[in-house]
């Protein structure tokens, strides 16, 4: 049940974010959305993600929906697991991605999410977007 109301959430979070953009950028800089992408590494009670499984989800997932470049930066998440009631402390990784406002990276990212989430057992994968002006 948890997994598809966050699914549902996810789904209507980047359907409810259509046309977000900032009103102007500085000269150089274009209209963008920085993605992040929140993904825990347990797996139950225990570290089940190690680097190299994160490595090759990173290489076999993310980088063929976005070959021009990602940000992963090491964590330490929490949140409250609602099935058992307490509060999970586990390192993570955070990924950034500069994308276009576009609904093609909207379903890569969905789709990153669900590969993760499918692969390592995960209850969820959080997906933040916001509104940047960039320049690279």
């Amino acid at each position: 049940m948890i997994r598809l109301s966050f699914a549902l959430l996810i789904a209507s979070t980047l359907a409810g974010c259509a046309g977000l953009a900032p009103h102007s950028c500085l000269s150089g800089q274009q209209a963008m959305l920085s993605a992040e992408l929140l993904f825990g590494r347990k797996i139950g009670d225990r570290i089940g993600i190690s680097e190299a499984a994160f490595r090759r989800f990173v290489d076999e997932e993310l980088t063929p929906r976005f070959p021009d470049g990602l940000t992963i930066l090491d964590a330490s998440g929490q949140y409250r697991d609602r099935e058992r009631g307490r509060l999970i402390r586990e390192p993570s990784k955070l990924v950034q991605i500069a994308i276009s406002d576009e609904p093609a990276n909207r379903d890569k990212l969905a789709a990153i999410a669900e590969a993760y989430k499918h692969r390592f057992h995960q209850q969820s994968v959080g997906v933040i977007l916001k509104p940047v002006c960039a320049s690279f």
